[in-house]
């Protein structure tokens, strides 16, 4: 179960266990890039492994030092067997359609299809700083969040109360509002309009689960409904 109240814990975690885990992430996503691609003659795909290994490094220091135990959760599949089915199908949906998806698409595009123009350099910086502004959500929402795991599930643990502060404090669903960032940055920064569209379905996944996990969270969780009524948007601050 996410979006509960902050806790901290000593740092007893093995700082071991981070870095080989965005590692080993870090070399799917190339695999993605350059298997599809045909090629590691790729310099804008270096440039992204390469900012998205500083940023998720930075970003998991620092909420390893408030949230060590977060921290070593989220280093395992986002599967739990008090998970329900369903979520585990979106969970498993939203990883290959996005996580996976969107970096092969963007490969095949630029090599091999060329479905649609490319956006032009300007627009490819902006997708570059967004991908990194996205990662860098995530990492503060876990910073702020002790028990932002990553499944639906029941957490019985001591002190449970609701995350309203930081990001939660001006969104619901800080670490969903970062996924839009993630993917169509990384699509525009690599030069494919084809998969910046193509995020469609990973985001509609991803929507799809936020409004169970809400409800989810309003009847199980003390406090919740009233947090929804006081922050009134769940991603985008005055839209949505």
């Amino acid at each position: 179960m996410r979006r509960v109240g902050n806790r901290r814990h000593p740092s007893s975690t093995p700082m071991l266990t981070v870095p080989l885990r965005l590692a080993a992430e870090a070399a799917l996503v190339a695999a993605m890039l350059f298997g599809a691609a045909g090629t590691l003659a790729w310099g804008r795909a270096w440039a992204l492994l390469g900012v998205l290994l500083a940023v998720r490094g930075v970003g998991a220091y620092v909420a390893h030092r408030v949230n060590p135990r977060l921290v070593r959760d989220r280093t395992r599949l986002p599967l739990h067997r008090d998970q329900p089915t369903i979520d585990r199908v979106l969970v498993l949906g939203v990883l290959a359609t996005g996580f996976l998806g969107i970096p092969l698409v963007a490969a095949r595009d630029v090599f091999r299809w060329h479905l649609l123009p490319a956006p032009p350099s300007w627009l490819s910086g902006v997708g570059l700083v967004a991908f990194a502004a996205g990662w860098a959500l995530k990492s503060r929402a876990l910073r702020d969040n002790a028990f932002a795991v990553g499944e639906v599930r029941p957490q019985h643990v001591e002190a449970q109360a609701v995350a309203d502060a930081g990001v939660y404090a001006v969104v619901r669903h800080p670490f969903y509002a970062a996924d839009p960032l993630i993917h169509v940055g990384l699509a525009l920064w690599l030069g494919s309009s084809f998969a910046a569209l193509a995020a469609a379905a990973p985001v509609a996944l991803m929507l799809v689960r936020l409004r169970l996990e809400e409800r989810f969270l309003a009847r199980e969780l003390p406090g919740y409904a009233g947090y929804m009524r006081r922050v009134r948007f769940r991603l985008v601050p005055g839209l949505w």
